[in-house]
């Protein structure tokens, strides 16, 4: 059953009775390989050609969809382009317009916590939703920036000037590097893979709650595994989540195209790594400032 969190859920490899194309060599239109939502047969919701004749023999073997709507590599760049196009946009406007200088502080952090809860309650309804939402997506993209531009800005004031635009080349250094072990199959996405990724992430995110609610009751830094050298440490551990999800995310890709998914699908796969990347640029920033400031 698939994760209804946005951050630990990737429709490419939970759905029912297992995990989607692990260890398989698919072929677009052919015969059901594992457990992937996208493969032909029994339980794959994209098996019926909505594309074939009314008149169509009951119980004939299905046919792939049209292949002028099917998801292509060219699909999922233009839409991770667009969501990511409008956190930018959105980040870069916040940074100009909410000032976190000491007279308009409160005002830029009370909208900036405000967009960031909006951008949570959208990322979950998506991730609810059995289909893609493109307008949902944009505007979660929309509201992150938000966030992401009012925190950037406190962080270049308050601690160094050039952390974010270090932040961003971790980020792209941290994609590529990633991609680049993909593509050469020095990562490979297996259910043991899968499993260990989740149960880390699961356990990372409910020691950061943890922390934030000390840190909310008793002040100050909580448990302190967000500054001195546990902040370093966890920093590096989420950064390494964040890749763990960028393969998951490629894997994702890889699949849908292999096993033609709809061209909708192309949404949810530019959702998933908008999502990772803002986990990736925040991790980054954090372990940053945190170097930053011990100098």
């Amino acid at each position: 059953m698939r994760s209804s969190n946005p951050v630990f859920s990737r429709r490419g490899f939970s759905r029912d009775n297992g995990y989607a194309g692990f260890n398989t060599a698919p072929q677009a239109g052919g015969p059901a390989v594992g457990g992937s939502p996208y493969a032909q047969g029994a339980g794959n919701p994209y098996a019926t050609n909505p594309y074939a004749p009314a008149d169509a023999q009951v119980g004939a073997p299905p046919q792939a969809p049209a292949p002028a709507n099917v998801m292509t590599m060219d699909d999922v760049v233009a839409r991770t382009a667009m969501t990511l196009g409008t956190v930018v946009l959105t980040a870069v406007l916040s940074w100009v317009l909410l000032p976190v200088d000491q007279a308009n502080i409160g005002m830029s952090y009370g909208i900036a916590i405000g967009a960031a809860l909006v951008a949570m309650v959208l990322a979950l309804v998506q991730s609810f939703k059995r289909k893609p939402s493109p307008a949902l997506i944009l505007a979660y993209a929309a509201f992150e920036g938000v966030f992401l531009g009012v925190i950037s800005s406190t962080v270049s004031t308050y601690i160094a000037d050039g952390v974010v635009a270090q932040a961003v080349l971790g980020t792209m250094a941290v994609f590529g590097g990633v991609l680049f072990a993909y593509k050469m199959r020095w990562i490979r996405v297996t259910r043991r893979f899968y499993g260990f990724v989740m149960a880390a992430a699961m356990g990372f995110v409910l020691l950061m709650a943890v922390n934030m609610l000390f840190a909310v009751f008793a002040g100050g830094d909580g448990l302190g595994f967000r500054s001195g050298g546990l902040g370093i440490l966890f920093g590096v551990i989420g950064i390494i989540l964040g890749a763990c999800f960028l393969a998951l995310d490629f894997k994702q890709v890889e699949d849908g195209i292999n096993y033609g998914a709809p061209r909708e699908e192309s949404w949810l796969a530019a959702f998933g790594l908008t999502l990772t990347l803002v986990w990736i640029y925040l991790e980054m920033l954090r372990l940053l400032s945190i170097l930053q400031g011990d100098d």
